[in-house]
C-alpha cells in the first residue's frame, strides 16, 4: 500500500470499522438487490426515491429564476466555424455500440430522442431506475464501444473525468468493501435518437457520482445536465494512487473570494455556516445538501441569489469565468468555445453566491447562475464514510443549462417546429 497523500490522508480517519451495521447490512448485495432494499419507506434512501420518483415524469419546461422560462435565448443557428461539434467521429462511434449490443441489449439501450427516459437520471449509489443498459451486466465489446463513444463526444479532459469518477466509485467499494454495489461499471448507458451528422440525437451515462447528458443536433453540442462528484476525491493507493479531481476549481474558488472587499462578501455569503440557523426550512436536502439542481430538479425555480459578477473586481470576474471553463472542460475545444462566448454574453445578468468559509481548507457551496448556466459545487457529509458534516475530500458538482435548454431540449423543439413531418427518430425508424 502507497502511503496516503496529504490531500486524501484524512478520509481514513473516517472509515468505518468492518463489522459496522452501516457496511455490513448491505454486505453481499448486488445493485439489484440493493435497488429493492432502498425502496424501503422509512429508511433515508426509501425517503428520497419515493420524494424524486414523480417528479420525472413533469412535462420538462426547464429550470427558471421565477416559473418563467425563456427558451427563445437559445438560438439554434449554424456553428461557428471551428466550434463545430465532433459529430462524424460521434455518430461512427455509436453506430460501432449498435452493432456489438445484441438485440435485446439495443430494444434496451435505445430510446427516442425525446423520450422521458432522459430525466430519469441520477447521481446516488442506489439505482432508482434502470435506465438503458447498465456497463456491469454487458460483456467487454459493448463495454469499450461505450468508452469509444464517450472519446469521440468529449474533451480529453472530459474523458479524464468521466473515467476517473468511474474509477473513484470503484476505490470506494473495496475500501467500504462493497463493490457489488460501488465498482468502476456501477453505470447506466442510453442513446437517444438515431446517429446522425444532422438531425438531433444523444446519449446519456449515469450512476454513483457521474451523470453526463450529451446532445447533438446541427454540429451543435450541449452537455447537461451533468453531476460529477466524489468521496473522497483522490485515489491514495494502487496503479492509480495520486489521481484526483476538483483541486483546481477548489483553488479557484479559493482565489475569487480573496478579491473581494467586505462589501462585496456581504452580497456574495449568503450564509456564513455550511449548516446555518437563518436559512429557511427545507434548504438543506437530505440527499443534494445545498445543491439546488441536482437531479430531479429540471423544472425547479431557483431565484438569483448574491452578487452580479459584472459588480465585482475584474479579477474576481476572470476567476469566475475560469469557474465556469473548468465546469465546462468536459466539452471539445469547438462547443467549450461557443458556450463560453454564450456565457459571456449573458455576464451582466449572471449572479455568484457562496455558503460557508473561504479561507484556504475551509469547505464551502458555491453556485453561479444566469440566464444559459447553472453551476454549484458543494462539500458534502459521509455516505460510505462516517462524518456528519461535510469534508474537503467529498465533493459534488452540478452543471445545468436553465430556460429549457437541459437535454439540448429547446434546440430539439426549434428542430421539431423547422421540421414539422419528421417524427421522432431511433436508429429502427431511421
Amino acid at each position: 500500500m502507497s502511503t496516503p497523500t496529504t490531500a486524501t490522508a484524512d478520509f481514513r480517519r473516517f472509515q468505518y470499522a468492518q463489522d459496522a451495521p452501516r457496511l455490513r447490512d448491505l454486505d453481499g448485495l448486488d445493485a439489484y438487490a440493493y435497488r429493492e432494499a432502498s425502496k424501503q419507506r422509512g429508511t433515508f434512501t426509501g425517503e428520497l426515491v419515493a420524494g424524486w420518483t414523480p417528479l420525472y415524469l413533469n412535462e420538462f419546461h426547464g429550470i427558471s429564476t421565477d416559473g418563467t422560462v425563456h427558451p427563445e435565448i437559445f438560438d439554434l443557428g449554424a456553428p461557428v466555424p471551428g466550434e463545430e461539434a465532433p459529430v462524424r467521429e460521434m455518430v461512427a462511434a455509436a453506430n460501432h455500440l449498435l452493432d456489438v449490443v445484441t438485440p435485446e441489449e439495443r430494444e434496451r439501450l435505445v430510446h427516442a430522442v425525446d423520450a422521458v427516459e432522459w430525466q430519469t437520471w441520477a447521481n446516488p449509489e442506489f439505482m432508482q431506475f434502470d435506465t438503458g443498459l447498465r456497463l456491469e451486466n454487458v460483456d467487454a465489446p459493448v463495454r469499450e464501444a461505450v468508452y469509444a463513444l464517450i472519446n469521440a463526444s468529449l474533451s480529453s479532459e472530459g474523458e479524464r473525468l468521466v473515467r476517473l469518477m468511474m474509477r473513484i466509485n470503484g476505490f470506494l467499494g473495496d475500501v467500504v468493501g462493497l463493490p457489488g454495489i460501488l465498482n468502476e461499471l456501477s453505470y447506466n448507458v442510453s442513446l437517444y435518437g438515431a446517429p446522425n451528422p444532422v438531425t438531433p440525437w444523444g446519449w446519456q451515462l449515469y450512476g454513483h457520482h457521474c451523470a453526463i447528458n450529451v446532445f447533438v443536433v446541427n454540429g451543435r453540442m450541449s452537455v447537461g445536465p451533468m453531476f460529477l462528484g466524489a468521496e473522497p476525491n483522490e485515489i491514495d493507493e494502487g496503479v492509480h494512487a495520486g489521481e484526483g479531481a476538483f483541486e483546481d476549481r477548489i483553488a479557484t474558488a479559493y482565489s475569487v473570494m480573496a478579491q473581494l472587499n467586505e462589501e462585496q462578501l456581504k452580497q456574495v455569503v449568503t450564509y456564513q455556516q455550511m449548516v446555518d440557523p437563518a436559512m429557511p426550512e427545507g434548504r438543506v436536502h437530505p440527499g443534494d445538501e445545498r445543491h439546488l439542481a441536482g437531479a430531479f430538479q429540471d423544472n425547479r425555480v431557483i431565484p438569483n441569489e448574491g452578487a452580479v459578477v459584472s459588480t465585482l473586481p475584474e479579477a474576481a470576474q476572470r476567476g469566475i469565468l475560469e469557474l465556469l471553463e473548468q465546469a465546462n472542460t468536459i466539452l471539445p475545444a469547438g462547443p467549450l468555445a461557443a458556450r463560453m462566448r454564450e456565457i459571456e454574453a449573458h455576464l451582466d445578468e449572471t449572479y455568484f453566491s457562496w455558503i460557508g468559509g473561504h479561507q484556504p481548507g475551509d469547505v464551502f457551496y458555491f453556485r453561479i447562475q444566469s440566464p444559459v448556466v447553472i453551476a454549484e459545487l458543494d462539500h458534502h457529509c459521509g455516505v460510505f464514510l462516517d462524518y456528519d458534516v461535510p469534508q474537503r475530500f467529498h465533493i459534488h458538482t452540478v452543471l445545468r443549462t436553465p430556460n429549457g435548454n437541459d437535454y439540448g431540449r429547446a434546440w430539439l423543439r426549434q428542430w421539431q417546429a423547422e421540421h414539422p413531418a419528421e417524427r421522432p427518430e431511433t436508429p429502427e425508424t431511421a
